[in-house]
């Protein structure tokens, strides 16, 4: 992040200001827990249901930006940093990537989880586990993305 970019989160610009209402600062405080709730449930939820970690994840993106245009970003700030959003987006991209290049590794194809290998699991369980790792990737990179183009577009 350059001097101006922190110079400018610092000061709070006009996009960024908080609101002084305090019923919007006790009513995005309690709807923020709420929709973590429902972005967890969904993102669990991603490979026996409808969902999954794209959808997960802007429900997550969307609980923090509520803190953001509500609360301001200084105080939206220790929730999720700023310097955090990019570094958290690759590491799921890796995640993702890492499971379908292991899989090629082992002589499948990309994604093939049969080919993962922890030859004490069942094939069920591989599908199963190999599944839920990619969910937590393409979770947290859609959720980290969404919030780091906020915070780039304000500046942070």
């Amino acid at each position: 992040m350059s001097s101006r970019n922190v110079e400018l989160c610092s000061k709070e610009t006009t996009m960024m200001a908080p609101t002084e209402s305090p019923i919007i600062h006790l009513a995005s405080r309690g709807i923020s827990p709420v929709i973590l709730l429902i972005g967890l449930y969904v993102f669990f939820h991603g490979h026996y249901s409808p969902g999954g970690g794209f959808q997960g994840g802007v429900l997550l993106a969307a609980a923090i930006l509520l803190l953001r245009l509500s609360l301001g970003t200084s105080l939206s700030q220790p929730i999720m940093p700023s310097w955090i959003t990019l570094r958290l987006s690759a590491l799921g991209a890796l995640i993702f990537a890492g499971i379908g290049l292991v899989a090629v590794l082992f002589g499948g194809n990309f994604l093939d989880y049969h080919f993962l290998p922890m030859p004490w699991l069942d094939p069920a369980y591989l599908r199963y586990y190999g599944i839920l790792m990619i969910e937590v990737g393409v979770t947290i990179t859609v959720m980290t993305t969404l919030v780091s183009i906020y915070d780039d577009l304000l500046g942070c």
